[in-house]
């Protein structure tokens, strides 16, 4: 595809890296992608895509390199190192990190990207798997504005809310605050679900009604259907948000805020992930609110 929209290359291609670089292709990108499983590469080469065998081949060629990785550790193995993005990528790349890590790692990559020529933006987003399906993402940017600028029609591809939340980290920061307060708004409709229950009360009507007024929320409307069914097929897993709330706790602590209900919402995210749950959905959080009342848990 000769096209003048800038090359891609796409690192990291799992439950939202996949849709994501398939909505790219959509919008007439030019797509690069690796990832672990070969699988996943082969998905990409079938909806239009390149299949690349290392980072290196994938990113030699590329304008922009965007990763999408679990964490921190996965962030520095794919950018540092011989075989590693800034080694291998051309100099006045733009690298656009979409991973949620903790906001110093996002500040180093950008320094260390820097003696390299190579520009960096972290981006992480929210709105999970069906939001990255549907190419309406929240997506926080910490970044200079000209790369910011540059960025924007490709970010457009893949999300509907684009904002630049000041310098390198800052994207970071506010995903962690964006985590903090969807686990303790799951946790609230958790609670709640168990308590309606135990009333006996009608449940798909109770959450119709609530999710029609003050109590209603995004979160509400996503995992209305998890909470309802018990079906907690991953779409984001609690292994994932357990690490985000060690994000934010840390970051916090850091920076002197109090997160008392985080807090103990960080601790039973722990808890399910303790109780071999860590490979369901954060609605997941419903269970350990069944264990705390007595409920039976489904297997």
């Amino acid at each position: 595809m000769s096209n003048n929209l800038p090359k891609v290359a796409w690192i990291g291609l799992g439950i939202m890296g996949s849709p994501m670089s398939e909505n790219l292709i959509k919008a007439g990108y030019d797509v690069t992608g690796y990832t672990l499983e070969q699988d996943k590469v082969d998905r990409l080469a079938a909806a239009g895509g390149a299949g690349a065998s290392s980072i290196a081949e994938a990113v030699k060629d590329a304008d922009v390199i965007i990763t999408m990785v679990p964490a921190s550790p996965q962030v520095e193995a794919i950018a540092y190192g011989s075989d590693g993005i800034l080694e291998n990528a051309k100099r006045g790349a733009l690298l656009v990190d979409m991973s949620s890590i903790t906001p110093q790692t996002s500040v180093d990559l950008a320094k260390n990207a820097a003696e390299k020529g190579i520009r960096v933006l972290d981006a992480p987003v929210s709105g999970g798997e069906a939001g990255a399906i549907e190419a309406v993402l929240s997506i926080m940017v910490g970044g200079e504005q000209a790369d910011f600028d540059a960025a924007r029609p490709l970010l457009e591809a893949l999300g509907k809310t684009i904002v630049l939340c000041g310098p390198h980290g800052s994207g970071q920061t506010v995903k962690a605050a964006n985590q903090l307060i969807v686990a303790v708004n799951i946790q609230a409709c958790a609670e709640a679900v168990v308590f309606l229950e135990k009333s006996g009360v009608d449940l798909a009507a109770a959450l119709d009604v609530l999710n029609g007024g003050l109590a209603g929320s995004t979160v509400l409307t996503r995992k209305k259907a998890n909470f309802l069914n018990r079906d907690f097929t991953p779409g984001f897993r609690i292994d994932l948000h357990h690490k985000d709330m060690g994000i934010v706790t840390d970051a916090a602590r850091n920076v002197g805020a109090a997160l008392p209900v985080g807090a103990v919402v960080a601790q039973l995210v722990a808890s399910l992930r303790a109780q071999g749950d860590g490979g369901l959905d954060h609605s997941a959080l419903l269970r350990s609110v069944e264990r705390l009342s007595g409920q039976p848990v489904q297997a």
